[in-house]
């Protein structure tokens, strides 16, 4: 609890800082625009500070272009990627339709149900019918004609979701004792071992066609590709499996700069071993733990080629439900403007967890020896 505590105690504090964020600005004006007058700040000091801002934004500006690009195709419905008009930085037409098409339909359910691989439905509570299957939102309020054939991307983020939790929850059960046990304990085989995990961060990834086409036909050797099987789970395995070499040796690295008298004194005091990681290593770590955390989610959320190949239309990720509005896909007239809204609503996840876990990412990349 106290980990949960922490953590919700760091995001409130994030949150209040970004809220806060423009009242802090107009106090430091005023407090520069009082200095000048009274002559305590060197107007040189303050000319600086104004151009390299004004550099900062330039550059930030630039970087973020292609994104403001995309939400201008998106908030122009009859829109396009090219105009014969010229460049237009500000549409004609803006409107939340390509939105609305993205998200679909949003109902109460009439059931409330939890499921668990290979053991199926735990429990199901019945919604009362007095608010069963009540519009929460609805598309055609924003000019969607057809709603029934809007709203595919709550099923793709199911499955997004569905294989990227487990694929933290594999990952991190393997990644977390494994970084320990290599960075605190000197067993038979350490050195190999650790060899053989920065050999697998290498060669994996260079195997490349013969890699998928092997992982296909062992999915389907083994049923995890047959009707009813749990393929989406099977391929968060994958991913956890593909995850746990290169994130293991960053996290034991990040580990072997935490002291170990921490350690040496709690094991004086009769702390056994589970308590030592849980309230030394684990809040010492927690850096380290979240650049983890975010490249194990990655791999699970963002990976398109294997769950293109293994997985069935009704099982299809974000990233593959992107690629079902691409030119590639046959007999399917491309509309940029739903696409483009498509592709920024699956980039939000992303971007959030990015904006709250940004300064222990730096932490975790620049202790794991990985800062550039």
């Amino acid at each position: 609890m106290s980990q949960a505590s922490d953590i919700a105690r760091l995001l409130y504090e994030d949150i209040r800082h970004v809220a806060l964020a423009p009242y802090r600005g107009a106090k430091e004006i005023r407090y520069t625009v009082n200095g000048l007058q009274e002559g305590t700040i060197p107007p040189k000091k303050v000319a600086w500070t104004v151009v390299s801002t004004m550099a900062a934004f330039l550059v930030t500006a630039m970087l973020m272009f292609p994104i403001y690009w995309i939400l201008t195709i998106a908030l122009n419905p009859s829109g396009g990627v090219y105009t014969t008009s010229g460049v237009q930085l500000i549409p004609n037409t803006v409107s939340l339709r390509e939105f609305a098409w993205v998200i679909g339909p949003i109902t109460t359910p009439e059931a409330i149900s939890i499921s668990l691989p290979f053991i199926g439905k735990l429990f199901s509570i019945p919604v009362p019918g007095a608010i069963a299957n009540k519009y929460v939102f609805n598309p055609a309020a924003f000019g969607v004609e057809n709603i029934y054939t809007s709203g595919q991307i709550i099923q793709y983020g199911k499955n997004s979701a569905y294989v990227a939790l487990w694929t933290v929850v594999i990952g991190m059960s393997v990644i977390l004792p494994g970084a320990y046990g290599m960075s605190r304990r000197d067993f038979l085989g350490r050195k190999r071992l650790l060899y053989v995990y920065v050999l697998l961060t290498q060669v994996a990834g260079s195997l490349g066609v013969a890699l998928l086409i092997s992982l296909y036909a062992l999915f389907n050797l083994l049923g995890f590709m047959d009707p009813g099987a749990s393929t989406r789970f099977w391929l968060a395995v994958y991913y956890a499996g593909g995850a746990v070499p290169f994130n293991t040796w960053l996290l034991k690295t990040y580990m072997d700069g935490i002291p170990i008298s921490y350690e040496e004194a709690a094991i004086v005091d009769g702390a056994p071993s589970w308590r030592i990681v849980y309230e030394i290593i684990i809040p010492l770590a927690k850096a380290g733990l979240a650049t983890v955390f975010v490249f194990v989610f990655l791999a699970g959320w963002t990976e398109y080629i294997v769950a293109q190949t293994i997985l069935g239309a009704g099982q299809y990720t974000l990233p593959v439900g992107v690629y079902a509005l691409s030119p590639a896909s046959p007999g399917f007239s491309v509309a940029w403007s739903k696409f483009a809204a498509f592709s920024l609503t699956f980039a939000v996840p992303l971007m959030l967890v990015y904006f709250f876990m940004q300064r222990y990412i730096q932490q975790g990349l620049s202790f794991g020896g990985m800062e550039g």
